[in-house]
């Protein structure tokens, strides 16, 4: 007698289309709720050295001298990626995101690029014009 398939053997893999998107439209959704109303609110520090909490800079470095390029570039990075509404206008200075945006934009995920990118199209504008 011959064996049986297994059960599954045939079975199309699921569609996670559905899925996928709805993880995705999710982590926008996450970043979205955390923009300031403004460019404006950012008032963050410009010089000096910034120490971020755990909750920001969980992994890795937590203390960035914004006179080291690469930290600053770091700095940025860590708290668009990882920082809440109320760190936001703390940690980041206006006018620094919009003079590092063209090279900061590479160093973000595509999400983060696009919700800033589209919230506030100055920063759409510095990357053409820089480009």
């Amino acid at each position: 007698m011959a064996a049986s398939p297994h059960p599954h053997a045939s079975a199309p893999p699921p569609d996670l289309s559905g899925a996928h998107a709805d993880d995705l439209a999710l982590y926008r959704a996450k970043f979205i709720q955390r923009l300031p109303k403004s460019l404006e609110e950012l008032d963050g520090p410009t010089q000096g050295v910034v120490e971020l909490p755990l909750h920001v800079a969980w992994s890795g470095l937590t203390s960035y001298d914004l006179g080291k390029p690469r930290q600053r570039m770091g700095l940025y990075r860590t708290v668009l990626h990882e920082g809440l509404r109320e760190d936001l206008p703390r940690y980041l200075n206006k006018d620094l995101l919009l003079q590092m945006w063209p090279i900061l934009r590479t160093l973000t995920g595509r999400t983060v690029r696009t919700v800033w990118e589209d919230t506030f199209p100055q920063l759409a504008d510095r990357a053409r014009t820089a480009a």
